[in-house]
């Protein structure tokens, strides 16, 4: 399945600052400020209705979208959100400009296959995820929906490296100095050492 494409239809604000978020709020949109390729910041308000239905699509931060002004398009990715901590609703969105050609960096999720035939699974391992997301270095127009990573012939003890996933051809790891782990099939007593060894390499890597 491919991703759901997502639009936003905005408006540009006048007024900026706290008094200008609060007004577009109260008239029923998000507000936001688009940014990047060297052109100044702009503030925008966004569709509430719209941002809310990007949100469900489930990717709404590794995609791209088509901004929608006075019938000019322009491509952009989502940076950032804020959502209301006990409404849970969009307060404020951050766009960046890109190109279709432009490498951008994103967080791809992980989907796992042969989960059902895998010898290690079937003696009772466990697969145990060390990462759900890799950063890519990929051009903004060929974001992938999702890596695969291939588990149908692993043993307990065995592991799925980035070197195992098959990446688009104009996509590569921001990691570049190693081949990472991404899941480790552990025994029934809990984590392999792989496993342990894998959690370190990636804690001593976000330190």
């Amino acid at each position: 399945m491919s991703k759901q494409k997502i639009t936003f239809n905005v408006e540009v604000r006048e007024r900026v600052g706290t008094g200008g978020a609060r007004e577009a709020r109260k008239n029923g949109g998000v507000p936001g400020v688009l940014y990047g390729g060297g052109i100044d910041p702009v503030a925008i308000t966004l569709k509430r209705g719209e941002v809310i239905k990007a949100i469900e699509t489930g990717h709404f931060l590794s995609s791209t979208a088509t901004l929608i002004h006075k019938g000019e398009k322009q491509l952009v990715i989502p940076q950032a959100i804020q959502m209301h901590p006990v409404t849970d609703q969009p307060m404020h969105v951050d766009l960046f400009r890109v190109r279709d050609d432009q490498k951008i960096k994103v967080e791809i999720a992980v989907h796992f296959k042969g989960e059902e035939v895998s010898p290690g699974l079937k003696k009772g391992g466990t697969l145990n995820v060390v990462r759900h997301t890799v950063e890519l270095l990929v051009p903004a127009g060929h974001i992938p929906e999702f890596l695969e990573a291939d588990v149908s012939k692993l043993e307990i003890g065995d592991n799925v490296k980035i070197s195992n996933i098959a990446l688009p051809a104009d996509a590569e790891p921001t990691i570049t100095d190693r081949d990472f782990t991404i899941a480790t099939i552990a025994g029934r007593g809990g984590k392999t050492e792989d496993t342990e060894a894998a959690a370190e390499e990636e804690e001593k890597k976000e330190d």
